[in-house]
């Protein structure tokens, strides 16, 4: 009865080393996919959005505005191109966390986002969940929350 213990125990851990190993293989993969995107949303880069969405996106803007894939690749195809002197704003991920469940991923986010206007610059965070799912080796999110985090308040003298 020992043995039967002892061994059941063994494949329990080994299932366990098996699915964390897989987790952390595909997080590996799914955190710089998050980093170049960011990058290239902060150059409005089409190209990069459209390898980061997956076609049949849903998307709930931080506005509450849900949308898809095709309206935001037109709306960012149609954006008129930055002028000199224009607000750049730089995206970048801090405090993420991912869950995997086979080919599936849920990744959650604090979506910080540095806009500078000449010498000024405002700081904006933001809470993002996204799903993502492996598609033929390609991870592509297929849902997308957003919303924006309340700044904090002034201390009162």
């Amino acid at each position: 009865m020992k043995i039967r213990i002892v061994i059941l125990t063994l494949i329990v851990v080994s299932q366990a080393a098996i699915a964390h190993s897989q987790s952390s293989r595909d997080a590996v993969e799914v955190t710089p996919l998050l980093s170049v995107f960011l990058t290239g949303a902060s150059h409005n880069d089409a190209a990069i959005h459209d390898r980061f969405w997956a076609d049949d996106l849903i998307y709930t803007r931080s506005s509450g505005v849900r949308t898809n894939k095709a309206d935001l690749m037109k709306n960012l195809r149609n954006a008129p191109a930055p002028k000199t002197g224009d607000p750049k704003t730089l995206y970048t991920a801090e405090d993420i966390t991912i869950h995997q469940y086979g080919d599936t991923a849920v990744v959650a986010f604090r979506l910080v986002a540095t806009k500078t206007m000449g010498t000024a610059t405002e700081v904006s965070n933001y809470l993002n969940t996204g799903t993502f799912v492996k598609r033929n080796g390609e991870w592509r999110a297929v849902a997308w929350q957003s919303t924006v985090m309340a700044k904090p308040l002034a201390a009162k003298p």
